[in-house]
C-alpha cells in the first residue's frame, strides 16, 4: 500500500512540473534571450558572469537590471538607485496586491512567492487554469521557480557569450521594451476589456511629456 501512494505522489509530482513547465514555455523563450541580452551588457560594462548570475539569483527584476548596468558604471549612489527601482518597479506593490492572500496561504513558500512575482509569471497565473487533482500552490511555486532559472540561466549564458566573442551591444536593452510590447497584445486579444491597457498607454504618454 505504502508503495502504491508512494507512486501516486510520485507521477502526481511529475504532472505538476510537466504542467507548470508547458504554461512557463512562452516565459521561457522570452527570458533565456532576454537574459542574454542583460548578461551581454554586464560583459560589455566590464562585470563578469558573476555578477550577472547573482545579481539575477537576489534582484532578479528584469527591467532594473537592465538599468542597473547604467548606474554600476555611472558610479550612482545607493539612493539615487533606491530611487530609480521605486519609479521602475514600484508597479509590483500593486498587482502584487491581487495575490497576497493566495501567497499566505502558502506557508514558507509566502517570501519567494512574492520575490519572484514578476510581470511574466503573474501574467501566467493570472491565467493559471489547473487540471482536477493538481495541487494549485506547488504548481503556481514551481511556475515561480521555472520563471526564475530560466533568467538566471540566459543571464550567465550572456555574460560568459560576451566574455569570448565580443558583440556590439548597442540597442539591445530595447529587448525588454518588446517583450512588454508583447505581453500587452497577448493581453488585449485575451480580454474583452480594453479601458485598463488604453488607460496606461495615455498615463504612459502624460508621464513622458511631464517627467
Amino acid at each position: 500500500m505504502r508503495g502504491t501512494e508512494s507512486n501516486k505522489l510520485k507521477k502526481g509530482a511529475i504532472q505538476e512540473i510537466q504542467f507548470a513547465f508547458t504554461q512557463t514555455i512562452p516565459v521561457m523563450l522570452g527570458y533565456i534571450f532576454l537574459g542574454i541580452a542583460f548578461g551581454l551588457m554586464m560583459q560589455d560594462a566590464g562585470y563578469s558572469f558573476w555578477w550577472a548570475f547573482f545579481s539575477s539569483v537576489f534582484i532578479y527584476a528584469g527591467s532594473m537590471q537592465f538599468v542597473l548596468v547604467t548606474l554600476l558604471t555611472s558610479g550612482a549612489s545607493l539612493l539615487y538607485a533606491a530611487v530609480m527601482t521605486l519609479f521602475i518597479n514600484g508597479r509590483h506593490l500593486f498587482y502584487g496586491l491581487s495575490f497576497i492572500e493566495k501567497f499566505r496561504e502558502m506557508g514558507k513558500s509566502y517570501p519567494y512567492m512574492v520575490f519572484s512575482l514578476t510581470d511574466e509569471t503573474y501574467s501566467v497565473l493570472c491565467s493559471l487554469k489547473n487540471p482536477e487533482g493538481m495541487n494549485e500552490k506547488r504548481v503556481s511555486l514551481l511556475i515561480s521557480i521555472l520563471d526564475h532559472l530560466y533568467w538566471v540561466t540566459g543571464s550567465v549564458l550572456g555574460g560568459m557569450l560576451g566574455h569570448f566573442i565580443k558583440f556590439d551591444t548597442t540597442g539591445i536593452d530595447f529587448s525588454m521594451t518588446a517583450l512588454f510590447v508583447v505581453i500587452v497584445l497577448n493581453q488585449w486579444l485575451d480580454s474583452k476589456e480594453h479601458r485598463p491597457a488604453l488607460l496606461g498607454v495615455v498615463l504612459g504618454i502624460l508621464c513622458l511629456l511631464l517627467f
